[in-house]
């Protein structure tokens, strides 16, 4: 099923009436525009540019980083610090909260620039016919492509991209790909105003197709904002505009941060108070733990999350974007790649080269038979010569391709070589066959010399009419070809017929007795990497399933020969016929869906999505834009359509499935990152807090005054930056990668419990070793006792409970070492008095190792045993 655009409304649009009745509705004629009108309607309708999303300014991407809910919960906090004049606290605060929205915002902009620099490697021009006054001739002239305007007349060859959308006035041999606009891999034949194709109007030629063969001449009817390439963009203002619409809760990275912001706020919310009353019911001091109670809320907070999901995502993406390969437009895009569990992909030019290659040559027995091919070879070269058309179509390079390969294969020329040409009959609108007329001069081992041989090939059907064949066998034969069709070719009939040799010219009338050859069937061929990359996705855990317009037979044997298991392919019309649900069902069970109109992808990841499943979608065409839309994250390759490149989240730099599995790893292994994070701070943290409203319980005093946690925190929030350097193994990468609040929560309550416990076993250890200090000298000794154990056991937490199993990078080992080395040496220097921490005794140091060394063999058993990490 293809996908026919709406024309949006413009001058001379509608696909009725005479060329001449169109250029006068555009006040335009067969000798151009004049430069001054010209400039007039350029003034008029605007610059013929893509309408396109227009990027957001740094302030404000920087504003618009302060939604985080991390960064809320911060901001308030600083507030309540501010209000307490507590302002080292709030000072410490701001500078986390700026330091995570410069790069974040940084970030994104920086990602904008490189997919928008992209666009220069496109064509910018077209060619035009103008006239420099009205009474000047016509000039034909390159002309920059965003100076075009309704009336100007253009010239269409092989290979130039169709820089507007045109009514065409003159066309020979003209074949346009419209694989972006429709999702049909084979070019459409275009004519001047009469035929119609099955695609689009036959003598409209649309924005965003490309010539594959002929010429011809149109006249731009729409520019702009007007084109049905920019139709197919959401309304201005429309909800996610520039963002697929998704919504920003409804993403993988947008769902978890936020399920586990949220957790953390209602647990924050709980034990700020808790400290509060258990101090004024249990020890009488009231409001003079309030800062103490901030302090614990700012202790339990994982404050440099946003610093560390912005640099671990960054890094991730900066690193993707150093070869050119990949270019991630929104951060946050990166971790949902890392939890894309199904990946929809278009066959054409992602699975496929978008070429077609020799599959079969057989005779009318169903045996194989080179000659087939070199009869198919000779039709296809004679007549590309003869009827001087500009370079063959798909079909014709394969047939001739392939006749070369062999030639080449057995040490002689191409077969073709033999003949000499006499005529031609080329397929056109309405005719779907060809006819070579050749001889082979005087050489005996063929013909007799004096007749001419009339080759044909095209449609089965047309070319089978035209053979000398009983009804049974006429039959047998389309039933032959039927089947070859559903497995996917694109099949060809050759005949021939020997004629007395003539002068005059030949007609369609001669294509008649003909002699059946054979068949030639060619499928689209397979894209190098393709194999190699649907097999690492897999063994990544990535479903791969293809969305797309072609036939099921075709999207099924491509799969077949990439070792992907097509099932049993399910067209659009069946997803027309289904509910959600049973789509879902559907879904998860199919591997190939075709003839896909647009609606029907965008249901398709949809439903996906609604099952529960991350869903990834790789599209460069029109056609693909609701999909990508719809789903978690939209890619879309470097040469793909503006419209297209727009909505994606990610650029690629070529439809090659291995630079995006590359992608999907590197996002896998920054979630990890930031994961390992979430473990480590949140566990300590966790068991810190337990640790406190038990000591606040149990003390006369406070367990840790509020500057010393706010230093504590301080050391180990900038240790911990160095975990967005760190390195994941292979067996990190083999399942998408996901934050999930639920394990997560599970996680940090049990190993959160086992920090608590070391804690208070150092509360056992202070109270032997200060115990013959004063009151005063035993409360200082008491805070920097436990400050040093809190670092120490931190630095653990960081060494032990990190994602990767490989050596940990030279970044995490100066980390954990620094942080060792602050809490055994800041309690013995000046800051350390400073902050009312005196040294401790020798004893306590000997004790204490027993308690860590404890500590780090029961982590390390309870890491690599019942407690996997999330």
């Amino acid at each position: 099923m293809a996908w026919a655009p709406e024309a949006r409304t413009a001058p001379g649009r509608d696909t009725g009436g005479t060329s001449l009745e169109v250029l006068r509705a555009l006040d335009s004629g067969p000798r151009g525009l004049t430069e001054p009108e010209a400039e007039a309607r350029l003034a008029r309708h605007g610059e013929n540019v893509f309408p396109g999303r227009r990027p957001a300014s740094w302030p404000r991407r920087f504003a618009r980083s302060l939604r985080d809910p991390f960064t809320a919960v911060l901001i308030f906090l600083g507030l309540v610090s501010s209000v307490m004049a507590s302002w080292g606290t709030a000072c410490v605060i701001a500078v986390l909260v700026t330091v995570s929205c410069v790069l974040r915002a940084t970030g994104e902009h920086r990602a904008d620039r490189s997919a928008a620099g992209l666009r220069e490697l496109v064509a910018t021009t077209a060619t035009v016919r103008r006239r420099a006054t009205e009474s000047a001739p016509p000039a034909t002239r390159e002309l920059p492509v965003e100076q075009l305007v309704p009336g100007d007349l253009v010239l269409l060859g092989p290979g130039d991209l169709v820089p507007a959308d045109l009514r065409l006035l003159r066309a020979t041999g003209l074949t346009v790909h419209e694989a972006a606009l429709t999702g049909e891999s084979a070019p459409a034949d275009k004519s001047a105003p009469g035929a119609t194709t099955a695609t689009a109007p036959g003598h409209l030629c649309l924005q965003g197709s490309s010539v594959v063969s002929g010429t011809g001449s149109g006249v731009v009817v729409a520019t702009g904002r007007d084109t049905v390439l920019s139709g197919a963009l959401p309304a201005d203002g429309a909800e996610g505009q520039g963002t697929g619409g998704r919504g920003r809760l409804h993403r993988p990275f947008d769902r978890s941060v936020n399920g586990i912001a949220w957790t953390l706020i209602r647990f924050m919310l709980l034990t700020a108070p808790l400290v509060l009353l258990a101090d004024a019911l249990v020890r009488g001091r009231g409001l003079a733990t309030l800062p103490f109670a901030v302090a614990v809320a700012v202790g339990l907070t994982p404050e440099m999350l946003p610093v560390i999901v912005t640099s671990a995502l960054a890094r991730g993406a900066a690193l993707l974007a150093r070869d050119g390969e990949v270019i991630v437009r929104r951060l946050p895009a990166l971790h949902d790649l890392g939890a894309v569990d199904v990946l929809c992909v278009d066959k054409t030019g992602t699975l496929t080269e978008d070429r077609p290659v020799l599959a079969l040559a057989e005779d009318p027995a169903g045996h194989a038979d080179q000659d087939v091919l070199r009869w198919a070879a000779v039709n296809a070269l004679w007549t590309l010569h003869l009827a001087e058309l500009p370079v063959p179509d798909a079909l014709d390079e394969a047939v001739l391709e392939a006749d070369a390969t062999d030639a080449l294969a057995h040490g002689d020329d191409p077969r073709f070589a033999l003949f000499e040409g006499v005529d031609a009959l080329p397929c056109g609108p309405g005719r779907r066959l060809s006819t070579a007329v050749v001889r082979l001069p005087g050489d005996p081992r063929f013909a007799l010399a004096g007749t001419h041989t009339l080759v044909v090939k095209g449609a089965p059907e047309d070319v089978l009419d035209r053979c000398a064949l009983d009804p049974a066998e006429r039959a047998r034969l389309t039933r032959r070809a039927d089947d070859l069709a559903a497995e996917g070719l694109r099949v060809l009939a050759v005949a021939r017929a020997e004629r007395p040799a003539r002068d005059r010219p030949y007609a369609e009338a001669d294509e008649r007795d003909l002699t059946f050859t054979g068949f030639v069937g060619l499928a689209d061929a397979p894209a190098p990497t393709a194999a190699e990359a649907l097999a690492a996705l897999a063994r990544n855990g990535v479903t791969v399933k293809v969305l797309t317009g072609d036939h099921p037979g075709t999207a099924a044997r491509v799969c077949r020969e990439l070792g992907l298991d097509p099932g049993t392919p399910v067209t659009g019309d069946r997803v027309d016929e289904l509910d959600d649900a049973e789509l879902a069902r559907l879904a998860a069970a199919t591997t190939v869906f075709a003839r896909c109109a647009p609606a029907h992808k965008a249901r398709v990841v949809r439903a996906l999505r609604g099952a529960g499943h991350a869903t990834g979608f790789l599209g460069d065409g029109v056609n693909d834009l609701a999909a990508l839309h719809a789903a978690d994250v939209g890619v879309c390759p470097r040469d793909g359509v503006d419209v297209a490149r727009e909505a994606a989240d990610v650029v690629l730099a070529s439809k090659d499935l291995t630079s995006l599995d590359r992608a999907i790893v590197a996002g896998r292994g920054a979630t990890a990152n930031i994961s390992a994070y979430l473990r480590i701070t949140l566990s300590s943290n966790f068991g810190n807090v337990i640790a406190m409203l038990v000591a606040g319980l149990m003390l006369p005093f406070l367990p840790m005054l509020p500057a010393q946690v706010l230093v504590q925190n301080l050391f180990f929030d900038a240790a911990q930056l160095a975990l967005a350097f760190d390195r994941q193994d292979d067996r990190a990468h083999t399942r998408p990668a996901v934050l999930r609040p639920r394990a997560l929560l599970r996680f940090v309550t049990g190993f959160g419990l086992l920090n608590a416990t070391a804690d208070l076993a150092t509360f056992a250890v202070l109270a032997l070793a200060v115990r013959s200090l004063g009151a005063e000298a035993g409360q200082d000794a008491f805070h920097a006792g436990w400050f040093t154990e809190n670092l120490l056991t931190q630095a653990m937490v960081m060494a032990l409970l990190r994602s990767g199993r490989l050596r940990a990078p030279r970044p995490v080992r100066v980390a954990v070492a620094g942080l060792a080395i602050v809490g055994l040496l800041l309690p013995l220097s000046p800051l350390g008095a400073m902050l009312s921490m005196s040294p401790l005794p020798a004893l306590y140091y000997g004790l204490l190792a027993l308690v860590l060394t404890v500590y780090g063999g029961v982590l390390w058993v309870a890491r690599s045993g019942r407690f996997s990490l999330p």
